[in-house]
């Protein structure tokens, strides 16, 4: 089993296919690190040497962020907003919806289960 940025990538599927298991590398990304390091897109994770695999380690170290560090830029943002006291840091902070949706229909998977409310049929 191959480890590359500190995630078990599967080693029965294709090379491209494995990457996109690591946070922060999709389909393009993927694609891209195939191309730089000079790896057939057809191969599967098994079939390659471990110099091959360690290029590949060596080139998403260099050039992306990725798994721990962009899930903690991620935070700092977030966090950020949130101190400064933005409209979109309070949204965040009120786990309600940050892009403009509406709230009063939808927006559930944010606000959690519909609470009941006393007195309220009629």
């Amino acid at each position: 089993m191959a480890r590359i940025a500190g995630v078990n990538i599967p080693t029965a599927k294709r090379v491209p296919i494995a990457l996109t298991y690591i946070t922060g590398i999709g389909n393009a990304k993927a694609a891209e690190i195939c191309e730089a390091t000079n790896i057939d897109m057809t191969r599967r994770v098994n079939e390659l040497s471990d110099a091959e695999v360690l290029s590949i380690r060596e080139y998403i170290d260099a050039n992306l962020t990725v798994e721990g560090d962009l899930r903690r830029e991620t935070q700092m943002n977030i966090k950020r907003l949130m101190d400064l006291g933005c409209y979109r840091g309070l949204r965040h902070r009120r786990n309600l919806p940050v892009r403009g949706q509406r709230t009063s229909t939808n927006a559930r998977t944010r606000k959690g289960p519909a609470k009941a409310i006393a007195g309220k049929k009629k």
